[in-house]
């Protein structure tokens, strides 16, 4: 429930006040107000009602850390791309595919169609697998850029990274992506 007492404050000065004192009860006032929004986007994906409720405190809780790190210029954006990404990390983790994967990440599409469907998913499963060794900002940054396809601003927008640290993060973990499949499917050949 919000705070009537606040409520003559925008969204955008509740922020404000929490980056200057770093006090949590700002964030405490501003949360709630996007209740209803996370509730309606973890509904969506998850479908269970339980699951959503949950997920709406996790991403609250996530929110608190992350402002911590970062400032937002875009909030309501910023929070409804957090409990987008925390519900198909938590679908992705109970097994259910949700997300294709983005063909750019693999090294050409005509060798995915003459590989037969055992090794194609093989193949995304590696790539899944390898997707979780990256470092946490290239794992966020290909995420969000591959899977997700957003622009590189987009990605700056939403992590708090500056653009050159944005296309760095990404070319990276590209390429780091590639050598660890690379390295898991070398095992599994020998």
């Amino acid at each position: 429930m919000q705070n009537k007492a606040f409520s003559h404050i925008t969204d955008q000065e509740l922020l404000d006040n929490f980056y200057k004192s770093h006090d949590n009860k700002w964030l405490g006032i501003l949360l709630p107000r996007y209740t209803l929004l996370l509730f309606g986007v973890c509904m969506k994906y998850l479908k269970n009602e339980e699951e959503a409720k949950d997920s709406v405190q996790q991403v609250f809780l996530k929110s608190i850390t992350e402002l911590h790190k970062y400032e937002v210029a875009y909030f309501k954006s910023w929070i409804y791309m957090v409990a987008r990404n925390h519900c198909l990390m938590r679908l992705r983790n109970q097994n259910k595919r949700t997300v294709e994967i983005n063909e750019k990440l693999m090294e050409s599409k005509d060798d995915i169609r003459t590989n037969n469907h055992l090794e194609n998913e093989k193949l995304l499963q590696d790539m899944s697998d390898s997707l979780q060794e990256l470092n946490k900002e290239q794992k966020e940054c290909v995420t969000l850029f591959y899977l997700e396809k957003k622009s590189y601003q987009e990605v700056a927008d939403q992590t708090g990274y500056s653009l050159m640290q944005v296309k760095s993060y990404i070319q990276n973990g590209k390429r780091n992506l590639k050598l660890l499949v690379d390295k898991k499917r070398n095992q599994a050949s020998q």
